[in-house]
């Protein structure tokens, strides 16, 4: 069951060969991390997740979670998954060991995470909430409340959530109505109604501590009225101790589509009149302060999709291997030709391959982003410290919105690849493509990922994020055009990086004038070209690195892998980009239909 979760060679590919993450140890803050230490860490991770965490997918999606009086038990298989997890100290990988934490790498931490997530995506939400909490509180709490929840919740005894959502604001969340009175004691009464709370009650913790939004009373209207408040399930006391239950309850549980294993429910604050809540950071910055998490659990999800993208290309790629179905094309009219494994047929190798490129495409994407916030975290120079973090904020919509989109593609792919079988539940592809839908809406819904790559990404920092990630492609160019081989994908490259600055300069200036209508009407498909380059930037560059190798003398088994990621870069570059350029040219082309048209004119009457 091990291959069905992610390929190893491909994860130490990007991140000894691409990324050299083990060159983060030449610095003190991750001197323990070198190369011996990061496979250490990523062999444990995988351990567990397939002795452990794998076999409880099925069974959470099959048994699902339970509302019975006001309480929600999970799956009985998530019990022990979960003590094993915080026994491995895995849920503040990333975070400072005086609070928990293992103080390793983000970078080493994704890849961890990219075993926990493919192998139980719905149980990995209860620490991945949990662990945004937390940061919550790291970031923003007083040293009171730093000694109350941080350690707590980073060694996951306590388990944490994200209270947005409400059933009149949706995405709008200033539309939000949760009030918050101040009490004599400096605590506050809250009162309101939440929706679709993931992990919102549940009994794998004895507590857990709800990141609440609400207003204060007598605060602006919209967002700039906001607070951010800690509302625990049961109160804690000054020592640290657990006081009395707290009045926010569970009022019901959602059946979903997929995610069986992770509950979603709502929740009633002060139905009782007697909610507390303490106020964290200051009053009327809650979205500030918020983004923060939203930021990480917007990176969070995009790993989801690729955790079942991965999986589902990896279970694709075996059936097609033993599947016998059908003789050889040439041979189709001999009748004594015997049947062959689909992976034959031309059509199932081009939608596998397909399948493999955006994979192993998205995975260097990943690990990229989240090695640039390691190097704005020991950037020497505020320059740098800037450029990394920009780079980290510009790729976040690309990472949900682009790779959340493709994820459920490959997983439709995957199911395609099964034929009916794929659509039988019993197979795993069939939950995976449920699971999957999810990414594609939650913590901001894939439109909203557009809009703000397009309103507040493109021209952050005066435009120079932007051009400084142009000048890393360049870099790569530069290289590439140094090898012989890749000198023609590396022209054709070159080319659709030239089309995609002349795109964003185009929707810059719709977007800042008269035509903001339709620049936002084509927010999506600019995200999407976008993404597009971003991923032949990484094949390219995983092109020149398996090069290099294969100049060195690889052994038999890497030089195989090695061409597979040259024929990677040559699908994705000669077959998928030219349909890029083609968006980009209809992005150019600046149609106004969508908003042209009236609203009666969509028929539907």
């Amino acid at each position: 069951m091990a291959q069905f979760i992610s390929d190893r060679r491909d994860v130490d590919f990007v991140l000894h060969e691409q990324l050299n993450v083990a060159g983060l140890s030449e610095n003190e803050l991750f001197k323990e991390f070198n190369k011996k230490t990061i496979d250490m860490i990523i062999n444990e991770a995988r351990n567990l997740a397939i002795k452990e965490l794998l076999p409880a997918q099925q069974l959470g999606d099959r048994e699902g979670c339970r509302f019975e009086n006001g309480n929600v038990i999970v799956p009985e298989s998530f019990q022990r998954v979960y003590e094993l997890y915080k026994e491995g100290e895995w849920v503040a990988m990333a975070e400072n060991p005086e609070w928990g934490g293992q103080g390793m790498p983000k970078v080493v931490a994704m890849a961890a995470s990219e075993y926990f997530v493919g192998a139980n995506c719905a149980f990995m939400m209860y620490p991945g909430l949990t662990h945004g909490a937390g940061k919550l509180v790291e970031k923003f709490g007083t040293e009171r409340q730093k000694k109350l929840f941080l350690k707590n919740l980073y060694t996951g005894r306590w388990c944490g959530t994200m209270v947005l959502t409400e059933p009149e604001a949706g995405s709008d969340v200033g539309a939000l109505t949760t009030t918050a009175v101040k009490n004599d004691d400096g605590t506050y009464s809250l009162t309101g109604n939440k929706i679709f709370i993931s992990g919102g009650e549940h009994n794998l913790a004895e507590n857990i501590i709800h990141p609440v939004l609400a207003r204060i009373q007598g605060a602006p209207e919209g967002t700039r009225g906001i607070s951010l408040f800690l509302v625990p399930k049961i109160w804690v006391n000054d020592d640290g101790t657990l006081g009395e239950r707290n009045d926010i309850v569970c009022t019901g549980i959602e059946e979903k589509m997929g995610i069986h294993g992770n509950a979603t429910v709502s929740l009633s604050l002060g139905s009782k009149g007697n909610c507390r809540g303490m106020l964290l950071g200051s009053e009327n910055k809650g979205m500030r302060a918020m983004f923060l998490m939203m930021n990480e659990a917007r990176q969070l999800v995009g790993l989801q999709g690729f955790g079942f993208a991965s999986c589902a290309y990896l279970y694709a790629l075996n059936y097609a291997r033993e599947r016998i179905q059908g003789k050889d094309l040439l041979k189709s009219n001999d009748p004594d030709a015997p049947r062959v494994p689909i992976i034959n047929h031309p059509d199932i190798r081009r939608q596998l391959l397909t399948m493999k490129v955006y994979v192993e495409g998205m995975r260097s994407l990943l690990y990229y982003t989240v090695l640039c916030a390691d190097l704005a975290k020991i950037a020497k120079t505020d320059d740098d410290k800037i450029k990394y973090q920009g780079f980290v904020d510009f790729l976040t919509p690309i990472v949900k919105g682009y790779m959340t989109d493709r994820a459920f593609e490959i997983c439709s792919q995957a199911l395609q690849v099964y034929g009916g079988y794929g659509y039988i539940k019993e197979y795993p592809v069939e939950q995976l493509l449920r699971d999957c839908r999810i990414t594609m809406i939650y913590e901001g819904t894939n439109g909203i990922q557009a809009m703000d790559l397009l309103g507040r990404k493109l021209p952050m920092n005066e435009g120079k994020t932007v051009m400084g990630f142009l000048e890393e492609m360049q870099h790569t160019i530069a290289g590439a055009k140094t090898r012989e081989s890749l000198i023609d994908l590396t022209k054709r490259f070159e080319n659709a990086v030239e089309m995609l600055g002349d795109v964003g300069m185009h929707m810059f200036k719709l977007a800042g004038g008269r035509k903001i209508y339709n620049a936002f009407a084509f927010a999506h498909p600019f995200m999407d070209v976008v993404g597009d380059v971003i991923m032949a930037w990484m094949h390219l560059w995983r092109a020149v690195v398996a090069t290099e190798a294969m100049d060195k003398g690889a052994k038999k088994k890497d030089k195989e892998f090695y061409e597979g990621q040259l024929k990677s870069a040559e699908y994705f570059i000669r077959v998928v980009l030219p349909v890029t350029k083609g968006r980009m040219e209809a992005i150019l082309d600046d149609c106004g239909a969508a908003i042209e048209i009236s609203e009666d004119s969509f028929g539907g009457k």
